[in-house]
């Protein structure tokens, strides 16, 4: 991983851009520390899509759970619509 402090990464932009295409991390710092990291948009995606699986995973071991079978939840969906 590159790491770049802040005022280079300001006017080497484009340039950061084009190694973050090709798969590059890069790191950007201020007085040493990493304060932000630019990363391929697929890898934060990525990671973002398992977070949302495993929030959901998560909630649903929480949900009680329903003794009824397919046919009695699809008549209980159209309970009170007219014919």
């Amino acid at each position: 991983m590159r790491k770049i402090q802040t005022t280079e990464a300001k006017a080497r932009l484009a340039d950061l851009l084009r190694a973050v295409e090709r798969g590059e991390t890069v790191a950007i710092t201020r007085h040493g520390k990493t304060i932000a990291h630019l990363v391929p948009a697929h890898v934060q995606e990525s990671d973002s899509r398992k977070l949302a699986v495993e929030r959901f995973r998560q909630r649903r071991a929480g949900w009680r759970r329903v003794a009824m079978t397919t046919e009695e939840i699809l008549a209980a969906r159209h309970e009170g619509h007219r014919s």
